[in-house]
């Protein structure tokens, strides 16, 4: 354990005192004695402090369209006893609102005198730094970029009719506080750059999308050839779709592309793998932990550790550190994802998975990094072994029974296989399948795993988060695909 490791640790729980017991906030060791009045009787809970600074630029038809900032700051407090659990939040930092909600969660008891659950381990594991991206750089700078992207896309594509940009950055500092004093505290960096592209050829106009992001201070987005990336890519998906014919509908062979793909596994198995589903036997995948659930060959991990990346936690929103977790081994269900509450009720450990949109929302199991690991099939080799299906290598939205495990998903770049090459590009596709049965199909893995550029907000139950995905070059052997063509 590194000097400057412990010094960071130690630096965020200064910086997260300073903004919560400081001067016109609360007082720390009354706030302790309330917290432990709060959870006396309860089998777990915690407080959580949070202060957060936002901001969002937009650019549209040449010229900015919108610039936000915005500072807020609160608490939630839980107590939990069993499955059933105590809720109360305040958006005002102060002693009296901390009285009010100690009052209503006190409702909350085990009926038992033993001790509350152990409160997490702890940790100095540092994922990211803990810089502020709104305090790094000059507003008029940031409004300079959006103006040098656009005029960019602009010169160099004379069939761009709108461009749209977004900026957004946030710096989040939270403070979690557990009866008899335990507190841990992190300091949490997000920024992401967006650029949409829209280009006409007569009357079709079609449109590409992109962008990227991390836990870190603005940094390399305001690099040329950062940016420029971003753009190109915008453009060129913006061109390949004007190029787009009507999609063949029937049931074939899918190759889905390395990279953002990986938001299908995540919606179509993922929220199946979270305990809470799990626990409570509404996921399809209940009942199947040991089981072969996949093809052989196919590993699927959720993992918070990664350096930088969105979806990663140094500390999960009730304290526990977040870790790798292997789910599907080799195509057999080996794990869940686990907040306390969940992996108390189940018998079994958390894993760091849990996780709130904000202070006004109790914690509850959710994704961070989820991706299927790589194989050893060249790419290549992949499309080449289909005759005719569909490759699919851009998505947008979806959405999945959690219950039944089906899916529907849109791509927004995809093109037809024919005799093991690319065809044409072609619009309107989607993927309809059920996330147990299409793992089960997958017969080839790519060598090229990739995680996406760091874009993904996952909801679940009216919360949004951040979070990554990612995923090889892989065949499925059979999935239906909707289109407006005749197969």
């Amino acid at each position: 354990m590194s000097k400057s490791t412990i010094s960071k640790s130690i630096n965020h729980l200064a910086t997260a005192d300073g903004l919560f017991f400081g001067k016109g906030g609360l007082d720390q060791r009354k706030t302790s004695k309330l917290v432990d009045e709060a959870l006396a009787g309860a089998d777990d809970g915690e407080l959580f402090l949070e202060y957060v600074q936002s901001e969002s630029l937009s650019f549209d038809d040449g010229k900015l369209k919108s610039a936000a900032f915005d500072t807020t700051q609160g608490f939630g407090l839980r107590a939990v006893a069993g499955d059933s659990t105590g809720f109360a939040h305040a958006s005002a930092l102060d002693e009296h609102a901390l009285k009010r909600a100690v009052a209503t969660v006190k409702a909350v008891r085990s009926g038992r005198s033993a001790k509350s659950d152990e409160s997490p381990r702890g940790t100095n594991r540092l994922l990211y730094a803990d810089d502020n991206p709104i305090d790094g750089e000059a507003f008029a700078k940031k409004v300079a970029l959006l103006e040098q992207i656009d005029a960019y896309v602009r010169g160099k594509e004379p069939k761009a009719r709108q461009v749209s940009i977004s900026l957004a950055g946030s710096w989040q500092v939270v403070e979690i506080i557990r009866a008899g004093g335990w507190r841990a505290a992190d300091v949490r960096p997000l920024v992401r750059l967006n650029v949409s592209v829209v280009c006409g050829d007569g009357t079709r106009m079609e449109a590409g999308s992109t962008g990227q992001g991390r836990r870190a201070a603005y940094g390399d987005i305001f690099k040329p050839e950062n940016w420029k990336r971003e753009a190109d890519e915008a453009i060129r998906q913006a061109l390949v779709n004007l190029e787009s014919v009507d999609t063949p509908a029937g049931e074939m062979p899918v190759v889905l592309g390395a990279g953002w793909s990986g938001v299908l596994w995540h919606e179509a198995v993922g929220h199946g793998l979270e305990g809470d589903f799990h626990r409570k036997k509404t996921s399809v995948f209940s009942h199947m932990m040991g089981d072969m659930i996949a093809s052989p060959g196919v590993t699927v991990v959720d993992d918070g550790t990664l350096n930088d990346r969105r979806g990663s936690l140094t500390i999960d929103d009730e304290g526990t550190p977040t870790q790798r977790n292997v789910l599907i081994e080799n195509g057999r269900l080996v794990g869940l994802m686990q907040d306390r509450q969940n992996a108390r009720l189940m018998g079994v450990k958390p894993t760091g998975n849990g996780r709130r949109q904000s202070h006004a929302y109790a914690p509850m199991p959710r994704m961070t990094n989820t991706f299927m690991l790589g194989g050893d099939k060249d790419p290549k080799e992949i499309i080449a072994s289909v005759k005719k299906g569909l490759y699919a290598a851009n998505f947008g939205g979806g959405q999945v029974d959690i219950v039944s495990g089906k899916f529907v998903f849109s791509c927004t770049e995809a093109y037809m296989i024919e005799n093991g090459k690319l065809g044409r590009p072609v619009k309107g596709a989607t993927l309809i399948g059920a996330g147990s049965e299409a793992l089960t199909k997958v017969s080839m893995v790519g060598n090229d795993m990739s995680l996406d550029p760091g874009i993904g907000t996952c909801g679940k139950d009216g919360q949004g988060v951040p979070v990554g995905v990612g995923q090889p070059t892989l065949r499925i052997d059979a999935l239906t695909v909707g289109g407006t063509a005749t197969a």
